[in-house]
């Protein structure tokens, strides 16, 4: 019995993740996080809320759940932690982005100089959501604006690279892995990308 309830909640989330957000599954079985997640995709922002709040004093991620929440409603309310703006940001553009909530997007990167505040990598997680959504153009965008404001991230300089060099921009990509070995000489993806870069292109 477990099994199959195990198996149902893995294929009921694997609909949820790809594009059919259905809460029925998770509210009969007890799944108040994943529930209120349905509801948020499907603008029922009042449920969500009130799911998240059943649950906040027990898990992480529903607290964070009304910090979006307040986010997208504009209501100063609850405030993130460094840990939750870098475990569940990302996941949640990506999320939003698969469901077309442009305009929750748009209404928590507003607020990213004030996460930044709390946790300096939020434009880099930003960036990397609208790169992996074939969003490219948004992401250089803000990753950039992450380059001025946390520049010595080594991480943030070879995402950077890999863009330019998928854009046969080698000459940027070189920049930018220069600019990571700086930061961190022995960052291992930077110097193999370097040494390819030296010893076939450049």
């Amino acid at each position: 019995m477990m099994t199959n309830i195990n198996t149902d909640y893995e294929n009921a989330k694997q609909e949820f993740l790809s594009g059919n957000a259905n809460p029925k599954f998770f509210i009969k079985n007890g799944y108040e996080l994943e529930a209120a997640y349905c509801y948020l995709v499907l603008d029922d922002l009042k449920k969500a809320e009130e799911m998240f709040q059943k649950i906040e004093d027990k898990d992480i991620r529903a607290h964070w759940g009304l910090v979006m929440l307040g986010l997208i409603n504009g209501a100063a309310g609850k405030y993130p932690t460094y840990f939750e703006l870098r475990n569940f940001l990302e996941i949640d553009l990506n999320i939003l982005i698969n469901y077309y909530k442009g305009d929750y997007v748009e209404k928590i990167i507003r607020n990213a100089a004030y996460m930044f505040t709390i946790n300096p990598e939020v434009y880099k997680y930003i960036g990397r959501a609208f790169i992996n959504n074939d969003l490219e153009e948004q992401g250089v965008f803000i990753l950039n604006i992450a380059k001025n404001n946390f520049y010595n991230d080594p991480e943030l300089h070879y995402m950077l690279a890999e863009i330019y060099y998928g854009k046969k921009d080698y000459e940027k990509c070189k920049q930018s892995l220069e600019t990571c070995l700086n930061i961190l000489p022995g960052y291992a993806p930077a110097l193999k990308k370097y040494r390819h870069m030296t010893d076939t292109i450049i």
